[in-house]
């Protein structure tokens, strides 16, 4: 038997099944002790108590992880990948930011600062347990493959949207478009990793036919269209004057509500909204953090969850942490909603593990693939060490996972069955290397990038306050 404490990672990267026995296996059902889990080729043969799965397979050696839990890796179900460059200038930013900064910043980039911004934020996913992630669509000028290809290299499980914007279009053009569309789903239709999407920033960025057609393309092929819904009053305000219609309401009218839709942010929702929601099983991305930093509200996701309504937790690119993710959903929760009401719980912890992990898995279109630790899945999991003074003294696991968990426990992730990251960095590429280069593609991108900026940095929003203080 191996103990974690001998462990190299090259035991966990051996040719043949692995029997993986942790303290906690994180199932479906809940945390289960003295659980086993194999993992043979990229998915579960099994999972169960270990002294059984020992009995039952009595060749295989068992890989003991003393302090551990073997569970689920998270899903962000909305992510801009190739904005990582301008990441932290959406600091003290007002909302729709998009105008002013990202539509510029992808404006600017070429082949090499696609792929390497993709692949930083990939890398940062993977590093803060994100195995799936929900890219959104860019607005770069370039072939999609070079994000598909930087997720692929990463080893990270990535939804790929296509933008399909063509609001502007005359009808020869919207057909070029929708074929597009029909290429993309057939492109990485068999891609082990890459599971293609559609994508329309907002609603009023396509014509009711692509809306209506991108929807039927997308749930004949099984994939999701994601579009920016209802995520701000000027967005909601444009689409009243422009349709007499909220901008669900107006995807429900042209035939694009349905459970191929995955809704991004969704945080000004009216009841009859939501009751669209709930009777078309379309799906939400509830990004709390987005809401946050430059939101003008929180998705009501208690509520939604109480109606069944199908939602995941998504990053909007903001960080790549999902356990301060999962954090965020309940917090935001509480502030928005429960102090108000006297709701102490704001989903008992469980819901936004639940919703950061498997629920993820579902809104993405990949809910019979991965968010589970069980037999036949995808082995998309982590190892989180548990046995530091946060989380020793555990009574309640799930909600010290949401409350108390970080990133720097995660000592191992595995994608499709395999060893990604390994305390943090990939084993079998250059993670630094990618990190320098980088930091010396982005300054060349912002310098050439038409960006405005509403906010002054941090340090300049103090010198102008020192400066008032003086004066006065």
């Amino acid at each position: 038997m191996t103990d974690l404490h001998d462990l190299t990672p090259d035991r966990l990267r051996a040719d043949g099944a692995l029997l993986l026995e942790p303290d906690v296996v994180l199932t479906p059902d809940g945390p289960m002790d003295h659980y086993a889990a194999i993992v043979t080729g990229d998915t579960f043969l099994a999972v169960g108590p270990a002294e059984r799965l020992e009995r039952t397979y009595p060749h295989l050696t068992p890989v003991r992880l003393r302090g551990h839990i073997l569970m689920p890796g998270f899903v962000d179900s909305h992510h801009h990948l190739t904005q990582t460059f301008g990441a932290a200038l959406a600091f003290g930013e007002p909302s729709e930011i998009f105008r002013r900064l990202w539509v510029p910043l992808e404006g600017a980039l070429d082949e090499e600062a696609v792929y390497v911004a993709a692949k930083l934020a990939a890398l940062e996913s993977l590093r803060g347990g994100f195995t799936t992630v929900a890219e959104a669509g860019t607005r770069a000028p370039v072939d999609v493959e070079l994000v598909a290809a930087a997720t692929r290299d990463v080893g990270i499980r990535c939804v790929l949207g296509l933008v399909c914007n063509d609001a502007t279009a005359n009808d020869a053009d919207t057909s070029t478009t929708l074929a597009n569309a029909e290429k993309h789903l057939v492109r990485y239709c068999t891609e082990e990793l890459i599971h293609p999407s559609l994508a329309v920033s907002v609603p009023e960025a396509a014509t009711a036919r692509t809306l209506h057609d991108t929807a039927r393309l997308a749930a004949a092929a099984g994939a999701v269209v994601q579009i920016h819904v209802n995520e701000h009053l000027a967005a909601v305000e444009r689409s009243l004057v422009q349709h007499g219609l909220r901008p669900l309401e107006y995807l429900h009218e042209v035939g694009a509500l349905g459970p191929q839709l995955l809704a991004a942010h969704a945080t000004l929702l009216t009841p009859r909204e939501l009751t669209l929601l709930a009777d078309t099983g379309a799906a939400v991305s509830y990004n709390p953090v987005a809401s946050a930093w430059k939101g003008n509200a929180v998705a009501p996701a208690t509520t939604m969850a109480e109606r069944g309504i199908r939602f995941g937790l998504g990053t909007d690119g903001t960080r790549g942490d999902a356990f301060r993710l999962a954090e965020a959903a309940e917090f935001a929760q509480r502030l928005a909603y429960g102090l108000a009401t006297g709701d102490s719980s704001c989903g008992a912890g469980w819901t936004w593990l639940e919703h950061a992990g498997r629920g993820g898995a579902d809104a993405v279109g990949l809910g019979a693939r991965t968010g589970r630790i069980a037999e036949g899945a995808a082995a998309d999991f982590l190892l989180v060490d548990v046995s530091g003074p946060e989380m020793s003294l555990s009574w309640d696991l799930p909600w010290e996972l949401v409350r108390r968990g970080n990133r720097d426990q995660i000592t191992a992730v595995f994608v499709a069955g395999r060893l990604r990251l390994w305390r943090g960095w990939p084993l079998d590429w250059d993670g630094p290397a990618l990190v320098r280069r980088a930091a010396e593609l982005s300054r060349d991108v912002l310098l050439r990038a038409p960006v405005t900026r509403v906010h002054p940095t941090s340090t300049g929003a103090r010198h102008a306050h020192a400066e008032r203080s003086t004066a006065q």
